[in-house]
């Protein structure tokens, strides 16, 4: 990638593929952003570029480069590929951009460790122009998708509440479903989980509470 287009790229904005940072002064927190590229579609994180879209570039890219790629075999598990890319943004070559290319993983879910503490393991997803923390069933949907096998569900009384539910509404949240169904929250979220992974339902992370909604490529007329 040459300067132009980098600068092409810049102008598109930070989104669901792309991060911005200037300065890799706190690696820890960056790092979310790598595991939610590998734990979803893939991205580009850019260090020498600030919010405003402004290519700064860095002084001292050894530096940063250092710190980061140390924090992410440090604190990414399962390992993350991942190519870097050095890009100067000036002629005399004095500073450069940092392009980390992170794809999508196939060993997908990616945690956060910052202690030894398993329960501590934080997973990210990219939802946007944010990194947000995956949900309990997020997570599930992660774990179950890399095994590549087909799954399959008991058309009930519960699931027939659910497609009658989505006929008229565009999502439905855990909570909305278990009321619904009049069924626990564990429960409630096995089906939906089940659900997504036979591509009948599509999971929509948000930081507060997932929702989910029919996967348009699906047609289930409800019952």
């Amino acid at each position: 990638m040459d300067v132009q287009e980098l600068q092409k790229l810049v102008r598109q904005g930070e989104g669901r593929h792309l991060e911005f940072k200037l300065k890799s002064n706190h690696p820890e927190k960056i790092i979310r952003e790598v595991v939610a590229f590998a734990n979803t579609e893939g991205g580009i994180l850019l260090i020498g570029v600030s919010d405003d879209k402004e290519v700064k570039g860095l002084k001292f890219p050894e530096e940063d480069e250092y710190l980061l790629t140390k924090a992410i075999h440090q604190y990414c598990f399962p390992t993350i590929n991942y190519t870097l890319e050095h890009i100067a943004v000036d002629e005399n070559y004095e500073r450069e951009v940092l392009a980390f290319h992170i794809p999508k993983s196939i060993s997908a879910p990616h945690y956060v460790l910052r202690s030894e503490d398993v329960q501590a393991r934080k997973v990210y997803v990219r939802v946007e122009d944010r990194s947000i923390q995956a949900s309990k069933e997020m997570r599930e949907v992660l774990k179950q998708t890399k095994k590549d096998k087909n799954f399959c569900f008991s058309y009930g009384e519960k699931e027939q509440l659910l497609m009658a539910y989505l006929a008229s509404h565009a999502q439905i949240t855990l909570d909305q479903f278990a009321d619904l169904a009049q069924i626990s929250r564990k429960i409630a979220s096995r089906t939906l989980v089940l659900l997504v992974l036979a591509n009948v339902l599509k999971i929509m992370p948000e930081e507060k509470q997932d929702y989910f909604m029919m996967n348009p490529t699906i047609d289930i007329l409800a019952s």
